[in-house]
């Protein structure tokens, strides 16, 4: 059965014809773009994509389809899904429905048949665009006008759409799949949680949990919007800044309570919670032109000399120059040279801008929770 027609129309007047894919209806968001050959269902279910248009490049999605275990967290966030093609046949043995089903049971719009090279190459271009993906109206000039309408990134406030309302103890470990043939990583899982790590969730997605409970951590999980008081009535050993979506700068609560915990606690952050850690201790974040979303983005660690292949999701990033002398750079992204990880020169405090529970992968960067144990357990000495 031939799928109806679907637009895509950006802000500066492109309009692209598709056919709909999952729901039909009409959405509006940032129209961005991931590099990932796998790992489309974690990245549906990522909720630092809310208020955003996802791009694949990749060609072909929803070969191997959709399962129950590789979810990131509950549901879907972004507001719209494009592919190049997707697979009208799913092979793979852990399968329970196509992608298609799976944006119909979500309630996700999407669009197929797009020359998405040619999106790309725009979106590279100009930068991320405002955009608006519609089954139900076909008209260009009005879809136009609908997207250079819409609400941007910059200044929302999108952690409060994501982040859970109320803490819970986390007691879900990595996948069995996840170690599979792979001896050194069972034999660093650990099976007694000695140590107590607060999780703040500002849209956390859940692979990074199961990597503190595989290696030792007792985990609750707190929203985002908890104070240093709620965290530290907690008694934690340690402190997880997480993953999230939109602009950090807004997010004056989590800034707030950071800088209340900087010195209390040791604390780790990842992606928005790395922009977050480096607010609280004076820097400034910018939004970057199109965003770095992908699992192949070069990172040096400046520490070893290393280089390792990052999984990645954001749209904004610190700013090296506002740096304060309390931070400095660890980590660089070999891409474009911007700050992708720093620590405190005098508290143990430090953050990375990337993704280093990598669900889908890769997985260069587990070495990071490690390193984190490493800290915890030094304080405690």
């Amino acid at each position: 059965m031939t799928q109806p027609i679907a637009k895509l129309a950006l802000e500066d007047g492109t309009v692209f014809t598709g056919r709909s894919l999952g729901a039909e209806g009409e959405v509006d968001g940032e129209v961005c773009f991931n590099t990932s050959m796998t790992g489309y269902q974690e990245i549906l279910t990522d909720p630092s994509y809310r208020g955003q248009i996802l791009t694949m490049t990749y060609t072909q999605i929803g070969n191997y389809g959709v399962n129950t275990e590789d979810m990131e967290s509950a549901k879907t966030h972004m507001s719209g899904f494009i592919v190049r093609e997707c697979s009208r046949r799913v092979s793979n043995f852990r399968s329970t429905q196509s992608l298609d089903e799976f944006l119909k049971q979500n309630n996700v719009v999407g669009l197929s048949g797009i020359d998405t090279r040619a999106l790309v190459r725009r979106l590279r271009t100009s930068g991320s665009m405002k955009g608006v993906l519609s089954t139900v109206d076909l008209d260009d000039a009005s879809l136009v006008e609908k997207a250079r309408s819409t609400a941007g990134l910059v200044g929302r406030d999108l952690v409060k759409e994501v982040m859970p309302t109320a803490g819970q103890t986390w007691t879900e470990k990595l996948s069995p799949w996840v170690k599979m043939g792979d001896k050194i990583r069972a034999d660093k899982s650990r099976t007694e949680l000695d140590l107590h790590v607060v999780a703040l969730d500002f849209g956390m997605k859940w692979n990074i949990p199961r990597h503190l409970q595989d290696m030792g951590c007792k985990v609750t999980v707190m929203p985002g919007s908890a104070t240093a008081e709620e965290v530290l009535a907690q008694n934690p050993d340690a402190v997880f800044l997480s993953n999230g979506p939109g602009d950090p700068e807004p997010l004056l609560g989590p800034v707030e309570t950071i800088r209340g915990l900087l010195g209390q606690k040791p604390i780790f952050g990842i992606c928005l919670g790395h922009q977050l850690l480096s607010l609280a201790c004076g820097a400034k974040t910018f939004k970057l032109k199109f965003g770095h979303r992908g699992a192949n983005q070069p990172v040096l660690d400046v520490t070893t000399g290393k280089v390792e292949i990052t999984s990645q999701n954001h749209g904004f990033a610190v700013e090296e120059a506002s740096l304060p002398d309390c931070l400095e750079v660890t980590h660089r992204n070999l891409n474009d040279n911007t700050v992708a990880g720093v620590r405190h020169k005098t508290l143990p405090a430090f953050s990375v801008q990337y993704h280093p529970e990598a669900s889908a992968g890769p997985h260069d960067s587990e070495y990071l929770f490690e390193r984190f144990r490493e800290l915890v357990d030094g304080q405690k000495v």
